[in-house]
């Protein structure tokens, strides 16, 4: 029974007779409770103007919104005037390009270099807007793949509705890739930094945990 004794008191207690493995644990287990206390109360980076609490960040992030829709709603018409009016003298001269790269060489073999630019450039421009009006819109399309994918799929639409439906206009996939390239440059240079400013990400803080 002594035996017995011994080996379980060594068990559960140190040297020093102190309970959870003697001083030296004692003092580990109180600096890391400090620590976690430290981080706790630690100052953090103030949040930005938009991301804060309050009436005024709040009406200037429903402003922001509110001239983002009114820009998608003006993008959309100049969209439209840009791709949708009929041509009725390229009847019979356009066909359908479905072949990567074709229409681009043709633009750039021409010997009028400011042409070229004009319709390089033009195509450029078009879908240029997408890539800062989703990341203004919702946080959740704000992703540049998401942003590639949704502005690429506009425009196969919209070349599509040309080549059905308008006199003089066909579908061309090197116009589809321009747009799409266009909202992929402009997103990376301001509309990621955009959206980030006007919507917050979820806190780590905020997420509910595992268990």
């Amino acid at each position: 029974m002594a035996l017995r004794r011994t080996v379980t008191d060594s068990g559960t207690t140190g040297s020093g007779g102190s309970p959870g493995g003697g001083p030296a644990a004692a003092a580990a287990v109180r600096l890391r409770a400090e620590g976690t206390a430290a981080r706790r109360t630690g100052k953090q980076r103030p949040l930005p103007f938009l991301h804060r609490p309050g009436v005024v960040p709040a009406l200037v992030r429903l402003l922001v919104l509110l001239v983002a829709l009114a820009a998608t709603v003006l993008f959309a018409v100049v969209l439209a005037r840009a791709t949708l009016v009929p041509q009725p003298g390229s009847r019979g001269l356009v066909h359908a390009n479905l072949r990567p790269g074709s229409t681009l060489e043709l633009y750039l073999d021409r010997p009028a270099v400011r042409e070229a630019v004009k319709q390089v450039g033009g195509n450029l421009l078009l879908g240029a807007p997408f890539g800062i009006l989703l990341p203004l819109l919702s946080r959740r399309v704000g992703g540049l793949l998401r942003v590639t994918l949704l502005t690429a799929v506009t425009m196969v639409l919209v070349e599509c509705a040309q080549a059905v439906l308008v006199p003089g206009r066909a579908f061309d996939i090197d116009d589809v890739l321009l747009n799409t390239a266009g909202a992929v440059l402009l997103h990376l240079v301001a509309g990621r930094r955009i959206g980030r400013a006007l919507h917050r990400a979820p806190h780590a803080a905020d997420r509910p945990r595992a268990g």
